[in-house]
């Protein structure tokens, strides 16, 4: 245990040192407060929470974004340490390759944790000066941050597993660049252009319940805007939670399956790879 806090310190100096953090913080709280700030124009006329609108909001833009910086992040995370020589270093102290893996990881995610907790919790803290109070607006909202760091960690456990894959840092930037574009675009256009193509009878609800956990943009996606009654209402996703065939603790565990397949494999990789 304290190797891996030892190497995850030091992924975290790392990051503090290269100004990641900071950088990826301002960038969450500036979008997120813009979105707090529209969302909140209408609702005086609808009705509608303020912080209701700025979940659905926040959850169409941590899809796009969070996974994003995910991968940037973690795609060098293991070829770039071999092409500076920096892991032969490494693994010349009593460390193994699976603490290497791990340390990194946790170091990654606390930095991930780190800049989406304070970038949405910002926009938390204006909406709360604001004067919103509704236990399940602040539950939805609670919901969307923790399951945003999920997401976040989810595309790090890729990357890492990318990473080892390759044998050149360029090589793990296209596959990083194209793990976004599958997940995040191009899976629910196929899906979609499918359904189309026959109909609607090419596959059942429940399959096509099931289908979606094939991806965790989907699984973030059913999990924040099918999750509580006030967000579907806003989100146009009643009938969606009508029919799912998911519950919260399935989309979880979903998420949760996501982040340690990818690293089990990693770890597997890591311990074949000739430095």
């Amino acid at each position: 245990m304290n190797v891996l806090l030892t190497i995850a310190s030091k992924e975290m100096r790392d990051g503090l040192r290269n100004r990641w953090v900071i950088a990826a913080t301002l960038l969450l709280a500036l979008l997120a407060l813009s979105l707090a700030f529209l969302g909140s124009a209408p609702t005086g006329q609808v009705g509608v929470s303020p912080l209701v609108v700025t979940v659905v909001s926040l959850a169409s833009l941590t899809v796009f974004l969070i996974p994003l910086i995910a991968l940037l992040l973690s795609f060098d995370a293991v070829v770039g340490e071999v092409e500076r020589g920096t892991m032969l270093l490494l693994l010349a102290y009593p460390v193994r390759r699976w603490q290497v893996i791990w340390g990194k990881f946790l170091g990654h995610a606390a930095l991930l944790a780190i800049a989406t907790g304070l970038g949405y919790g910002v926009a938390g803290l204006v909406l709360a000066l604001m004067g919103e109070a509704e236990a399940e607006s602040w539950l939805a909202f609670g919901s969307l941050v923790g399951s945003a760091i999920l997401l976040g960690t989810v595309f790090l456990s890729i990357g890492y597993l990318l990473s080892a894959l390759v044998r050149e840092r360029a090589t793990a930037a296209g596959l990083a660049v194209a793990a976004w574009l599958v997940f995040v675009l191009l899976f629910d256009l196929a899906l979609l252009g499918w359904l189309s193509a026959t109909e609607g009878r090419g596959v059942s609800a429940d399959a096509f319940s099931w289908l979606l956990l094939l991806n965790p943009a989907d699984v973030f996606r059913l999990l924040n805007l099918s999750g509580f009654e006030g967000v579907r209402e806003v989100a146009g996703m009643i009938g969606v939670a009508q029919g799912a065939a998911l519950s919260p603790p399935a989309l979880l565990a979903a998420l949760a399956a996501w982040i340690i397949v990818p690293l089990l494999l990693t770890v597997a990789v890591f311990q074949r790879r000739s430095l």
